[in-house]
């Protein structure tokens, strides 16, 4: 659905605060408080706003961020739509993005530690469907997070 300047700032407010009351963001775009409902609830029923979330900040949560790029054996709709399915029961793959270039897809993990993330990669990254690389590396720190 297209999209006009009021919508546009409505994200903006919302990516900014989510828990933001529909008065406060109303106010903010220019809206009355029922105009600003009904545009909130099409964003949302047209899959544009699809969910809220919450964000933490890396130096309280405990453990390592991992980013693993896997290769998959082909690139076929079986071989994806089966990968995808598998990584989507797997709670500590916080992220999974279908990539371009020399990896198939990036997967963004929180463990406890080293041991913990070698027990996932041998019984459960190793086992995804259709995997024939896989490549990880630990995070230092985060720099921008939102």
């Amino acid at each position: 659905m297209p999209q006009d300047a009021i919508d546009t700032a409505i994200i903006h407010a919302l990516r900014e605060d989510a828990r933001m009351p529909n008065a406060a963001l109303a106010k903010r775009v220019g809206l009355s408080a029922s105009a600003c409902l009904r545009r909130l609830r099409m964003l949302e029923r047209d899959g544009t706003i699809r969910g809220y979330t919450v964000l933490l900040d890396a130096s309280a949560a405990s453990g390592l961020v991992v980013m693993t790029q896997i290769e998959l054996e082909r690139q076929t709709e079986d071989y994806l739509n089966r990968f995808e399915a598998a990584v989507r029961r797997c709670p500590d793959i916080q992220d999974c993005y279908l990539m371009t270039g020399s990896s198939d897809y990036l997967l963004r993990i929180r463990v406890a530690d080293a041991g913990e993330y070698e027990r996932l990669h041998r019984s459960v990254l190793s086992k995804l469907p259709g995997v024939s690389r896989i490549q990880s590396s630990f995070t230092i720190r985060s720099v921008v997070g939102r």
